[in-house]
């Protein structure tokens, strides 16, 4: 399989299809860098083998930043495949398309996955721009929160307004 065109045609139809309505280009670019960042495990041996296939992403972004657009450098190649590796198992939604690749690019700095997937949940009650969101990870919301707290989301439990709130004494 020759991964490098197999990439270069997925990014080329999401510049095609970038071209069209806003919330299936949304929906369509996250799942274009999804499928991106899955060909890259797959071409460099297995995600047990990423970490040791950043040559790939090296070689792939010079070669798609000169066939494509500059946007597809290391770092952003990097970001799909994380963006890959943190979503394989999870069942993707219209909720998850709410939220735009800006927005994941923030949570991509994040590594505990019930982490993401608060700031994820309070970015779509809350409709925040990812400058909000941005904000809330920089506080260290999620962190801040009681441990009761984090353990009724991470349970999927309701939570409700007083767990939010620490008890002053």
């Amino acid at each position: 399989m020759d991964y490098y065109n197999e990439i270069k045609n997925e990014l080329i139809n999401n510049e095609v299809y970038k071209k069209i309505k806003d919330y299936s280009k949304n929906k369509n670019e996250l799942e274009t860098y999804y499928r991106v960042g899955k060909l890259l495990i797959e071409a460099q041996g297995g995600i047990s083998r990423a970490k040791y296939g950043d040559e790939i992403i090296k070689e792939y972004s010079k070669k798609l930043m000169a066939d494509i657009d500059k946007k597809y450098g290391e770092r952003n190649l990097r970001n799909m495949r994380k963006f890959y590796i943190l979503f394989k198992n999870e069942i993707w939604n219209a909720m998850r398309s709410k939220l735009s690749w800006t927005h994941y690019r923030e949570l991509l700095v994040l590594n505990d996955i019930n982490e993401i997937n608060y700031y994820i949940k309070i970015s779509n009650e809350q409709n925040l721009s990812y400058r909000k969101l941005h904000d809330k990870i920089k506080s260290k919301e999620y962190e801040r929160l009681d441990k009761n707290t984090r353990n009724k989301l991470i349970a999927k439990e309701d939570a409700k307004i007083e767990d939010y709130i620490k008890h002053p004494i």
